[in-house]
C-alpha cells in the first residue's frame, strides 16, 4: 500500500479507483479517447474488419439527398453540433452537398481530444473556406448546456459512428435524457445504430489481426501510468474481445497474464491481479429496430425518419424531441 495522503480527486482517478476497487474490476471507456486514444481509433476506422465506419459512410454518400430534406424541414438554417467528431470524414460528405445546396449552416464539433479537433478545424477551413467552424473540447454536457439559447435556429445533434453502442442500456437512456433536455422542440437528434448481424463478422471488427483494436484498449492504462502515476506494465496485459449473440453485445476485456501488483501514485492505493484476471473495458451494442424504438420513447423523442443501408446492416436514423 502507497503510504502518502491523495489530494482531492479528479473525476477520471475517482473513476479509475471506483473500477479497479470492483468485482470485477473495470475501467470506463470514455476514458479511451485522450490524443493517442483518438489517434488509434481513427486507425481502426480504417481497417479492413472494421465495417461499422464504412457501412455510415454509404449510408451518406448514397442517401445524402433525404438527409438533408429531412435536417432542414421547415427550417431557415442549421446549426450541426457533432458529438465525438474524430476526424471528421463522415460529416464532411454531408457538408460539402449541403454547401453545394446553399444551405444557411455552421458546424460545431465537440470532442475531448484538443489535438483532434485542432485537426479537424484545420482540415475543414481548407475543404470548406466558406463554412463557419466553432469546435468546443470538453464534455459533451457542459458544451452543449452553454450552446442550448445562443441561437433560435434549428439544432442537429449528430452522434455519429454507432458510439451509442458503448453504453449499456440504463447509461444509454440517461445520455439520452440529457440531450433532450439541452435540446429545443424543433432541434432533431441524429444517431448511428449499428444492427445486429452474423457473430463472425462482429466479433473480427473488435479483435483485428494488426493488433491495432488491441493498442487502442492497452492506451487506457499507458493513460492512467501518465496522469495518475501508475505503474503498470503494458506488457502483462492482453486484450480480449467476445460477441454474446443473445444480448447482441460485443465486449472488451484486458487479462491480466500474471499474478501482479499494480501502485497507482495519485490514488494511493495498490490493486492486486490474480494470473487469467479481467478488467471489462467497454461494451459495444448492436441493436434490432425494437430497442431503438423503446429507446427513442422512453428517452423523450419520436423516430422521425431512418436511413438504412440493409446490406451492412447499419442504419441512422433522425430523432424528434417529444
Amino acid at each position: 500500500m502507497i503510504s502518502h495522503q491523495t489530494p482531492e480527486l479528479t473525476e477520471f482517478a475517482e473513476d479509475v479507483l471506483a473500477g479497479l476497487s470492483a468485482t470485477p474490476k473495470r475501467l470506463s471507456s470514455r476514458y479511451f479517447y485522450d490524443d493517442e486514444g483518438s489517434r488509434l481509433f481513427m486507425e481502426i476506422m480504417k481497417l479492413p474488419e472494421y465495417y461499422p465506419t464504412r457501412a455510415e459512410m454509404k449510408i451518406f454518400e448514397e442517401q445524402k439527398e433525404g438527409i438533408l430534406k429531412a435536417f432542414t424541414d421547415g427550417a431557415d438554417g442549421l446549426d450541426l453540433i457533432e458529438l465525438g467528431a474524430g476526424d471528421g470524414a463522415k460529416t464532411a460528405v454531408l457538408i460539402e452537398y449541403f454547401l453545394k445546396a446553399q444551405v444557411d449552416l455552421t458546424y460545431c464539433p465537440i470532442d475531448i481530444s484538443q489535438e483532434a479537433n485542432d485537426a479537424l478545424k484545420a482540415r475543414f477551413e481548407t475543404l470548406f473556406p466558406d463554412l463557419t467552424i466553432t469546435p468546443h473540447t470538453g464534455d459533451y454536457f457542459n458544451v452543449l448546456s452553454s450552446l442550448k439559447n445562443t441561437s433560435s435556429r434549428r439544432k442537429v445533434l449528430m452522434f455519429l459512428g454507432s458510439n451509442i453502442g458503448n453504453f449499456q442500456q440504463e447509461k444509454a437512456l440517461e445520455f439520452f435524457r440529457s440531450l433532450r433536455s439541452v435540446m429545443n422542440d424543433n432541434d432533431r437528434l441524429f444517431v448511428g445504430f449499428d444492427m445486429q448481424k452474423d457473430p463472425r463478422v462482429i466479433i473480427a471488427a473488435y479483435d483485428d489481426k494488426q493488433g491495432v483494436t488491441a493498442a487502442f484498449n492497452l492506451n487506457l492504462l499507458t493513460r492512467i501510468n501518465r496522469e495518475l502515476g501508475g505503474d503498470f506494465d503494458i506488457s502483462k496485459f492482453s486484450h480480449y474481445a467476445q460477441y454474446r449473440p443473445v444480448e447482441c453485445a460485443a465486449r472488451s476485456f484486458l487479462i491480466s497474464r500474471e499474478k501482479q501488483t499494480v501502485n497507482i501514485a495519485a490514488l494511493g492505493r495498490s490493486f492486486e491481479f490474480d494470473q487469467w484476471e479481467a478488467i471489462f473495458m467497454e461494451i459495444s451494442q448492436k441493436y434490432t429496430a425494437a430497442m431503438i424504438e423503446e429507446l427513442a420513447t422512453k428517452s423523450g423523442f419520436l423516430i422521425e425518419t431512418e436511413f438504412l443501408n440493409n446490406e451492412d446492416f447499419y442504419t441512422n436514423a433522425l430523432w424528434k424531441p417529444l
